[in-house]
């Protein structure tokens, strides 16, 4: 696992947060590597001169991070060698899905300002995604930041990740501009029957209002990326949902269907939401060919090699983010181990799969 947050010490605690480059040469943006104490990397940037422990056989140099001093505290928000890199909007949020990964809170901190300097920072032709909580929750705040960034970084897309419940009629419009034709839009849609849904996401009447804001977003020409968790409440209807997406949602840019991670809600709910897929492949068998026979642009996330037969295997994504991807020890000689999602590092383990092992 990469650690992503870093203890560091500070010249002086009292001095703002900002977000700044680690690099080995100077720049208005840059906090420089001006040498090695202890084993311990110094930076200095402008007056103020800081030190961590650099993880172990990981690159910082390149990094965007924001820095609190306040707190000790250094987040590497870009990883400069990293595919895998989301910001948190905020961790508010107007759902409560039983299994959620990130688990909402009340307080919001607007950390807007900071999220545009990163991303300006960024390098070239980067995807960014931006997460909660709900990220449009702050829908003007956000809708502003990316035509920021689309007129001063164009190079750059975006992956974000919403329930969508907050695209209106007057959104279209706006929508429709080039500064959002390089996001793709990431929406949970977990059963074809209102009930299962909305039981998962915890808000009666989400599943009504998301079969308004999908056309919605359809209509602005917004690419989207359908998500569905693989869950005991709704793995018995898979296959209609496939039915339905392939009917009515066909105009879905990708239909991603997802493993259950092993966090936040689902840690102490897991007997009763994981859904072992290795023992049944039936369901994801038959939904996946519905789907792609209707024309939809299905993918397995999450899902490690091991777990499925031959005839899944070319639908597989490496989706797993590098820094929370995990093998367990079973996987060190396995063939396919270099294409392999693997499994979350806090829940590295086959125990849970009736039929996963190396190839």
């Amino acid at each position: 696992m990469i650690e992503l947050k870093l203890f560091v010490n500070f010249s002086d605690m009292n001095s703002p947060p900002n977000v700044v480059r680690l690099s080995r040469i100077p720049g208005p943006n840059n906090a420089e590597l001006i040498g090695e104490i202890n084993s311990e990397l110094v930076f200095k940037y402008k007056n103020l001169t800081f030190s961590f422990m650099c993880p172990i056989a990981d690159e910082v140099i390149g990094d965007i991070v924001f820095l609190e001093p306040k707190f000790n505290r250094l987040s590497r928000w870009i990883r400069y060698n990293s595919k895998h890199n989301t910001l948190l909007v905020t961790e508010r949020c107007d759902q409560l899905c039983i299994m959620c990964s990130q688990p909402p809170k009340k307080t919001h901190v607007d950390m807007f300002n900071f999220m545009e300097k990163a991303c300006l920072l960024a390098p070239e032709n980067m995807m960014i995604g931006f997460s909660g909580g709900e990220p449009l929750l702050f829908k003007d705040q956000l809708f502003t930041l990316l035509e920021t960034l689309y007129n001063r970084r164009p190079d750059l897309t975006f992956h974000i990740l919403t329930n969508a419940q907050h695209i209106t009629t007057e959104d279209i419009n706006h929508l429709r501009s080039d500064a959002f034709k390089s996001i793709l839009w990431g929406v949970p849609l977990y059963s074809s029957t209102p009930e299962i849904h909305d039981q998962i996401v915890g808000k009666i009447g989400a599943y009504e209002l998301l079969m308004k804001t999908l056309p919605k977003m359809a209509l602005a020409g917004l690419q989207i990326e359908l998500r569905t968790v693989l869950l005991q409440q709704n793995y018995e209807t898979l296959i209609d949902l496939s039915r339905f997406v392939s009917s009515k949602l066909s105009f879905v840019s990708i239909w991603a269907i997802m493993q259950l991670e092993k966090i936040g809600f689902a840690k102490n709910r897991w007997t009763t939401q994981f859904i072992d897929h290795s023992s049944d492949l039936s369901q994801l068998e038959k939904a996946l060919s519905i789907g792609i026979s209707k024309g939809i642009n299905v993918t397995l996330y999450n899902i490690p090699h091991c777990t499925v037969k031959d005839n899944l295997r070319p639908y597989l994504n490496r989706s797993i983010s590098d820094w929370k991807q995990g093998f367990p020890i079973e996987c060190g000689g396995c063939s396919v181990k270099d294409v392999c999602t693997g499994f979350f590092s806090w829940h590295s383990t086959l125990e849970d799969y009736k039929h996963a092992g190396p190839l």
